[in-house]
């Protein structure tokens, strides 16, 4: 009678890479040491194993899928995998330890653009990072236990406030305050009840709050049943190089778009 390893050693069989999602040490280092010509590469918000290849993952995407997609789609952006290639992905699903391993054939269908929105943005990775943490809590918490929307345009800051008008007075024109301050993204979360958009540069400067974005929806598609903040977003980022980071009053998803298209979707009582 086969054993249960034989049986699911198909998984791991001929792969082209090992994708490790935020291991331990002790778990790091049995790859890492093994005799194997299968190259290990770590996919985590930080390096703390020391690893080698590694992948920086700016969120712990509770969606699972999301994860390896982003770690899948930051490996191709550096060449360490491409077309057709065939990675087993060791995962947590549960919490705590690593507990699955899943097999993935890569493909050019992979780029979603999620790598690319924390790589290649304007901004700078941990900025987006800091919004898209103020969107999360507020998803999750709301204003006063009430459900809110927000919307933050992150970087190219110059050209988004060229392309919108004040609604009332800016409370941070005068201001260096920078998203990522405890205190500044409280005021970030009081601010967000009252209608408008932030303005956030590259480097994580709040330039402004209450802004009217008015670039064209022309031509602008978006998933049916978002509103008008969603199309505003969507539309800035279609006609400047900055990223919106969107809240939903009605659904309290937070999406993200870039280049006039959605990106990413994120459930913040997943986080």
């Amino acid at each position: 009678m086969a054993a249960l390893s034989d049986l699911l050693g198909d998984i791991v069989e001929s792969v082209d890479a090992l994708f490790l999602f935020s291991p331990s040490s002790s778990f790091y280092e049995r790859f890492a040491d093994a005799d194997s010509n299968v190259p290990v590469v770590v996919v985590a918000p930080e390096n703390a194993v020391d690893a080698e290849t590694y992948v920086e993952l700016p969120l712990e995407f509770d969606n699972v899928r999301d994860r390896v997609r982003f770690g899948v789609e930051g490996a191709m952006e550096r060449g360490l995998v491409e077309d057709g290639d065939t990675v087993a992905c060791s995962v947590s699903v549960f919490g705590g330890d690593i507990d699955s391993v899943i097999r993935v054939r890569v493909s050019e269908g992979m780029r979603s653009g999620i790598f690319d929105l924390f790589a290649n943005s304007r901004a700078e990775p941990s900025v987006i990072r800091d919004v898209f943490e103020v969107a999360l809590e507020l998803g999750k918490k709301g204003q006063k236990g009430k459900p809110v929307g927000a919307l933050f345009i992150v970087g190219d800051a110059g050209k988004v406030m060229n392309k919108s008008r004040p609604l009332s007075y800016n409370p941070f024109e005068k201001s260096h305050v920078h998203v990522g301050d405890p205190i500044v993204n409280v005021m970030l979360k009081e601010f967000s009840r009252l209608d408008g958009a932030f303005v956030i540069s590259d480097s994580g400067k709040i330039v402004s709050a209450y802004r009217y974005l008015e670039p064209s929806a022309e031509g602008v598609d978006i998933p049916k049943g978002l509103g008008a903040r969603h199309m505003s977003g969507a539309a800035i980022t279609r006609d400047t190089n900055a990223t919106a980071i969107v809240l939903s009053e009605s659904d309290g998803l937070v999406r993200a778009f870039k280049g006039g298209k959605m990106i990413l979707e994120i459930d913040p009582e997943g986080y």
